[in-house]
């Protein structure tokens, strides 16, 4: 699964070509949500969403890279961690494997704690389940969800 954000420029233009990026591997588009900046606070609100996909001739390295291009095409510039971004496209979990290696942690850290994330992911995957640490709908629960916001405005496809 890839969970999608955008807080720069055309944030749901961004979102998009994320979306056409992975076109032949989707398996499901989740709704697209308005999130409060996580990390760091001070700066315009994301627009979320996740990708269920799949493809027998990707791993998590595979997903990686095409995340990366998908961001590059985006025009994504790394200055700060956490920090404002034209997308940001992150490899949450792929077919339930666990990663330790810097730079591919499966699943993506932080994800049992960040309702941008879950929410999205349980509308399209509502027996979703985060490997190491249970039924995302359980990790839910112990979240605050009040900044979530839906879009149902906004589509994806």
């Amino acid at each position: 699964m890839l969970s999608l954000g955008s807080n720069l420029g055309d944030r749901l233009g961004h979102l998009r070509s994320a979306v056409e990026a992975f076109a032949a591997e989707l398996v499901a588009v989740s709704p697209v949500y308005e999130t409060a900046a996580w990390g760091v606070t001070d700066q315009p609100d994301f627009l979320n969403a996740v990708l269920v996909v799949s493809s027998p001739d990707l791993d998590g390295w595979g997903w990686l890279r095409r995340g990366q291009a998908a961001e590059d095409a985006a025009g994504r510039v790394r200055e700060q961690r956490w920090g404002p971004r034209t997308l940001d496209v992150d490899v949450v979990t792929v077919d339930g494997v666990t990663s330790d290696h810097p730079e591919l942690l499966l699943p993506h850290p932080g994800t049992a704690e960040r309702a941008t994330v879950l929410v999205p992911w349980l509308d399209v995957e509502p027996d979703a389940v985060l490997p190491g640490r249970g039924p995302a709908r359980d990790l839910l629960s112990a979240l605050d969800t009040s900044g979530v916001r839906r879009r149902d405005d906004l589509e994806l496809r």
